[in-house]
């Protein structure tokens, strides 16, 4: 428990860091990053590592490092990432044509889906911050917010008071009363946010009115998504026989088993938001 509390605590530190400078090149080297160890800990796990495919999975860890770099430029059009995304994608399927005796097709479409899906979901942190001016970084943070709390009120709520199994299949200490705790710490934590974030702008002389029954509606709806990213990381890991996807956070596994639930929470806060004023 003191090294997981230790590797939090620094985990924190960095990522306030991160959040402080996001109008500076660290932050989409930041996300970069992330993508990069994210791609490259599902394909290790899936048996599409570097030992076995060395040339695809480099290609891989290339496409979830260049799109989220090209993506933070806004004088690199839409049509210059699609164009650097599909010329990656095709020299994967080119060297599948000339190495298919030892490329499987099941592990290229596994490397390519992975690669494309996570790439493009981590992306959306660099669409996020571009969103607006002011809330941007907001934006950020309640995208993150939206995976996390969910999983942090359903622990607590589960472990005092959760009795029936949720998917005992697939993760043995999860409960019903969990997840409907998970629901209920979600409404009014985010409902709180938004009184202390208006609170705390209005003080810096930004006024603004904030949507709290959309910003609670979308955050409440995002609970069981969140959900479903952390049970698909579960199931993946049972289906592989390992405990953690990786050893990078002490006390915690890899990347992705810190932000299996942001994978599928932040394209749909991304679009949301895209759609509705939560500030205004």
């Amino acid at each position: 428990m003191k090294t997981r509390m230790i590797t939090a605590v620094i985990g924190i530190a960095v990522g306030i860091s991160v959040l402080v400078f996001h109008n500076t090149l660290l932050y989409p080297l930041f996300v970069a990053l992330i993508s990069a160890l994210s791609v490259h800990e599902i394909l290790t796990v899936c048996g599409c590592g570097s030992k076995k495919f060395p040339v695809h999975y480099g290609m891989c860890l290339l496409f979830a490092t260049v799109i989220p770099i090209l993506s933070w430029f806004p004088q690199v059009g839409d049509i210059w990432r699609y164009f650097a995304a599909s010329v990656i994608v095709f020299c994967m399927f080119a060297g599948y044509v000339f190495d298919h005796k030892k490329l499987p097709f099941d592990k290229l479409a596994a490397m390519v889906t992975v690669t494309c899906l996570i790439t493009l979901s981590v992306n959306c942190l660099i669409s996020l911050v571009h969103m607006d001016d002011v809330h941007g970084i907001c934006y950020v943070v309640l995208a993150l917010m939206a995976a996390w709390i969910p999983d942090a009120g359903a622990y607590f709520v589960g472990t005092a008071f959760g009795k029936h199994k949720l998917c005992p299949d697939i993760s043995p200490k999860k409960t019903i009363e969990g997840a409907v705790g998970g629901l209920a710490v979600t409404a009014v934590v985010f409902a709180a946010f938004g009184i202390c974030y208006q609170q705390i702008m209005h003080r810096m002389g930004i006024d603004f009115n904030v949507n709290y029954a959309a910003l609670v509606i979308i955050m409440v709806i995002a609970t069981p998504i969140s959900m479903i990213g952390d049970l698909s990381a579960s199931l993946l890991k049972r289906e592989y026989g390992i405990k953690d996807f990786g050893k990078l956070l002490p006390g915690h596994g890899g990347i992705v088993d810190r932000f299996d639930s942001v994978y599928f929470v932040l394209p749909y806060i991304m679009l949301v938001f895209r759609a509705f004023r939560i500030f205004y």
